[in-house]
């Protein structure tokens, strides 16, 4: 499948939102997800990538590009939203996408790529793992901000 991967614009977030709350079982608001790009159009180091099959966003991920003044660390990408639809699945446009993320931040000299990716994702992991990713010794940590 010849899919055409390009960084998403203001006019792609309503395809982008649907992608994804079909894709993470969200429910995000239309109107945040506007606003959000917005605040954020110009921030070089958060990319929405996208890729369109016959006019249509069919794959997504986002990219944040973390420099750091950590030699270790250096500078790192994490993704995360990273999605096919459904019935494009099984059609190696994950690993086409992983490409083109890969191609992103070595342009922006990371040192590597980190991704995010819930539990229920199953075969998402099994992409992952065959495209080179490790899990990490690490836990996910979050606590909500009141």
């Amino acid at each position: 499948m010849n899919v055409e991967f390009k960084i998403a614009e203001y006019n792609d977030i309503d395809d982008i939102i649907k992608l994804c709350n079909e894709c993470f079982k969200e429910n995000t608001n239309l109107e945040y997800a506007r606003k959000i790009f917005k605040d954020n159009e110009f921030d070089k180091n958060q990319i929405y990538l996208i890729g369109i099959l016959n006019n249509e966003i069919v794959a997504h991920a986002k990219i944040n590009i973390i420099p750091t003044i950590y030699e270790d660390m250096n500078t790192y990408a994490i993704l995360n939203h990273v999605c096919v639809k459904e019935e494009y699945r099984r059609e190696h446009i994950g690993t086409k996408l992983l490409d083109e993320c890969f191609k992103i931040a070595k342009e922006k000299k990371c040192k590597c790529v980190e991704l995010w990716s819930k539990n229920f994702r199953k075969a998402a992991h099994e992409l992952y793992h065959s495209y080179g990713f490790e899990v990490m010794d690490a836990k996910f940590f979050t606590k909500n901000i009141d």
